[in-house]
């Protein structure tokens, strides 16, 4: 932990806001998942990476992956009923969400996107990252899900 407030970035003041409940984690830099997840004291598969998807032009949203898993892309072309999907590269997801590559979250992002979260974070406390290099919060994944609003569904393959 350093010296700066628990509201020094977008997220973490969205989050602040938010009435959940939550921890803040800060970190150094991690090297992989797995030394992330040690860092902030979860399992991997309760760690959960944030991927933006670009469905169309200017038609975005998140995905909440479990941190022992990636994205399926047949399952999530099908359950969004699009042929087509992709990421979208550094620059146009940062101007999407205002947070760079490895600290994308959908909390206080610059755009508000719809959510998809994979079934198998719920019933579980994960950590999910906070809007900064090392900075995360551990949080119920439930909570997380009402709070967006969350589709819960079946996108996700084994890594």
């Amino acid at each position: 932990m350093d010296a700066r407030s628990d509201d020094d970035t977008p997220a973490l003041r969205a989050l602040a806001g938010s009435g959940l409940a939550y921890t803040v984690t800060r970190h150094g830099p991690v090297r992989s998942l797995a030394e992330a997840a040690e860092a902030r004291g979860v399992p991997p598969h309760s760690l959960v990476k944030t991927m933006v998807v670009r469905r169309a032009a200017g038609d975005h949203l998140f995905v909440l992956v479990p941190g022992d898993r990636e994205i399926s892309w047949p399952k999530l072309r099908a359950l969004l009923g699009v042929n087509r999907i992709s990421m979208p590269d550094a620059a146009a997801a940062r101007d999407v969400t205002g947070y760079e590559r490895g600290t994308i979250t959908p909390f206080g992002s610059a755009a508000v996107l719809p959510v998809l979260a994979d079934e198998r974070l719920v019933g579980r406390t994960v950590s999910i990252g906070a809007g900064a290099h090392g900075v995360a919060v551990t949080v119920s994944a439930d909570d997380v899900v009402a709070h967006l609003g969350a589709q819960v569904a079946d996108v996700t393959d084994p890594a």
